[in-house]
């Protein structure tokens, strides 16, 4: 998948709007979904991946006793409810956070490590989606629907090991969906999930085996700092994506210290995330 370097705020957002109309036609809005890694070096990796090891053997158990523990808290019927929840609180899962919106994305650009390039990524969904085994397919074209509901995956295919066993003997296919509206930050951030048939097949892989489904952009430093105070202008920061004290809290915090946030969601989450957590790892 080709990189294309930008050079100003302009320039991007001309970018990202001639890209919206390649397949928007039949559909209300643009069929792309958007995700952005505040460093460019780095990955797409799942947060189940992270783990490392036979992480794809403890994911069961990790959604088992997430469930367990988190009874009160029950977000809907279906299991694709319940790993939405748990990617929203910083679950290890194999699902990836995305947004409809491309300045949400940016958001997670460009709010840390400001002397470093970011990217922007964008996937066509109706794209990725035509690739699907039938039967996901037809849901869509039944409801008309662009992504599906955790309701509209829950009817065919209750669990994970349905999910995947969807695929047959075909490469790991990619499907994105809507999670619940589980409070404001879910809302503001016009959340999309995406997971694949296989805990173990990431995005990367994907993007070089379906290039002409996404579209990338680099962002150096001194255009990430522009870029940052259009979206600050236009309301797009912490108090709004991450309602609360904790995303007032970080809002002021990188307010009153510019040029020098270096923390924020980092290699653990990759990019726009619904998870309020910092990379302890930087």
């Amino acid at each position: 998948m080709k990189v294309h370097k930008v050079s100003s705020w302009r320039e991007l957002d001309d970018a990202i709007s001639e890209a919206g109309r390649r397949d928007g036609a039949a559909h209300a809005h643009s069929t792309l979904v958007f995700r952005g890694l505040a460093r460019s070096t780095y990955s797409h990796m799942s947060g189940l991946a992270r783990l490392r090891g036979d992480y794809a053997g403890v994911e069961s158990h990790l959604i088992r006793n997430f469930r367990k523990y988190a009874h009160r808290r029950a977000p809907g019927p279906t299991l694709w409810d319940w790993l939405a929840l748990g990617q929203h609180h910083g679950l290890p899962t194999r699902l990836l956070d995305w947004t409809f919106s491309p300045l949400v994305a940016l958001h997670f650009t460009t709010a840390s490590w400001p002397d470093d390039d970011g990217l922007l990524l964008a996937v066509d969904c109706a794209g990725a989606h035509r690739l699907l085994p039938a039967p996901l397919r037809r849901s869509l074209d039944t409801e008309g629907a662009l992504v599906f509901t955790t309701e509209m995956l829950a009817e065919v295919a209750p669990d994970l090991t349905c999910f995947d066993r969807l695929g047959g003997d075909d490469a790991p296919f990619l499907a994105f969906f809507e999670p619940p509206s589980l409070d404001e930050r879910v809302v503001n951030q016009s959340s999309v999930l995406s997971v694949f048939s296989s805990p173990t097949y990431q995005l990367e892989r994907w993007l070089r085996e379906n290039p002409g489904l996404a579209r990338a952009w680099l962002i150096p430093a001194a255009v990430k700092a522009e870029i940052r105070q259009r979206l600050d202008q236009a309301n797009i920061t912490e108090r709004v994506l991450l309602p609360g004290l904790d995303g007032l809290a970080d809002w002021l915090r990188r307010y009153y210290s510019p040029g020098s946030i270096e923390d924020g969601e980092g290699e653990r989450t990759g990019g726009a995330s619904m998870a309020h957590q910092r990379d302890d790892r930087s």
